[in-house]
């Protein structure tokens, strides 16, 4: 072999490892990003969101993100932003006292009435109330409705907890409060899932209820995820 050769074959072996020492530089960037882009979710609420009565684990914000994870979405486990007892008003004031992030949440969900109901408030500060805190959750959301969940309130009137306390008005009422919330949805243009059905189908079935009486158990919260999840995968995320 020549020695013009021999610098013309060393030249080509030169270039080649370039450029696979270059490939393989961005196929690790890839993978870097890839691991590095995470989806967040802010889970908004009261007690049916931290699920009182059962583990945190087996609450809907924390199934959901089992079930969005099964996906081979990578979603970071749920901010949780409710506690037991809570109205529009005092989750209201929590989010303006609570220090979130910069950065858009992927997936926001907001749930919150039953108190309001139940302590007699008016219903007009709840229609006041609740528009407000959904367009907080919009731009908590990178003003993306689309990446907004709101889900309807549960029928608690067909418990045993609230046998003597008139459950035909009790559903009524939240029939007028989940009739607040889904205009306001579809006013903003968020999307709704409605689980106040299912709530309703365990009429008299112990296996969906905690320990309580009165709340969701995690049997009757993996119904409402598959809802859920079916709006979050195929409209949220699509």
């Amino acid at each position: 072999m020549t020695n013009n050769n021999m610098m013309t074959l060393l030249c080509i072996i030169f270039t080649l490892c370039i450029h696979i020492a270059c490939t393989m530089d961005a196929q690790d960037m890839d993978v870097k990003e890839n691991n590095m882009a995470k989806y967040t979710y802010l889970a908004l609420g009261d007690s049916y969101t931290i699920g009182e009565g059962i583990p945190l684990s087996e609450s809907f914000p924390y199934q959901l993100v089992r079930d969005v994870r099964k996906k081979s979405m990578d979603m970071e486990d749920p901010l949780i932003i409710a506690v037991t007892g809570w109205t529009t008003t005092q989750l209201l004031s929590a989010i303006g006292k609570a220090k979130l992030k910069e950065e858009p949440y992927s997936l926001v969900t907001l749930l919150i009435g039953v108190n309001n109901q139940f302590q007699n408030k008016d219903i007009e500060l709840y229609k006041r109330e609740f528009e407000e805190l959904l367009s907080i959750s919009i731009q908590l959301a990178g003003n993306r409705p689309d990446r907004v969940v709101v889900i309807s309130i549960p029928d608690y009137g067909i418990t045993p907890f609230a046998q003597n306390r008139n459950p035909d008005k009790i559903g009524l009422e939240l029939d007028s409060y989940n009739e607040i919330n889904l205009q306001i949805a579809e006013k903003y243009n968020t999307w709704y899932v409605n689980i106040t059905d299912i709530s309703r189908s365990g009429k008299g079935n112990s296996t969906f209820l905690a320990e309580d009486q009165l709340h969701p158990s995690a049997l009757q919260y993996k119904l409402w995820v598959e809802k859920i999840s079916e709006t979050v995968e195929n409209k949220v995320f699509k």
